[in-house]
């Protein structure tokens, strides 16, 4: 396990307390998986994701994330609709432990805009993990 100084927590994404990142590209807001969410996980080897045009509702499971130690659900950290899907980790789940900021696991477009403001910067979530 890293420490927390270890970890790597872009400036330029969104969190959640949930351990879930969010990251708008124009129109749409990408999301997917915190360093300190891959390292809790350990060694991921299946990435259940929903389908195309799904909805969902600010905190809602959208999928789960399988590995070596255990299952864990994912939660919607913004009210969306699916418009894209990392299909790469289908074969390569274990993209998400190499680099979990740039293999997204899936993309957005939001329906409450506001909602992406209200997510934790860099520091806050920070803190989060240091208490």
């Amino acid at each position: 396990m890293k420490e927390i100084s270890e970890l790597n927590l872009p400036e330029d994404v969104r969190y959640s307390d949930d351990h879930e990142w969010a990251q708008k590209s124009g129109e749409t807001i990408k999301i997917g998986i915190s360093d300190y969410a891959q390292d809790q996980l350990g060694d991921i080897v299946f990435v259940e994701m929903p389908e195309l045009g799904d909805s969902f509702e600010k905190g809602e499971e959208f999928g789960t994330l399988e590995s070596v130690k255990a299952v864990s659900e994912l939660y919607i950290p913004l009210s969306g609709e699916i418009v894209a899907v990392n299909d790469a980790l289908e074969d390569a789940p274990e993209q998400v432990n190499e680099d979990p900021y740039v293999n997204w696991i899936i993309e957005i477009r939001p329906t409450v805009a506001a909602e992406y403001d209200a997510l934790l910067s860099r520091d806050d979530y920070l803190k989060i993990l240091q208490e």
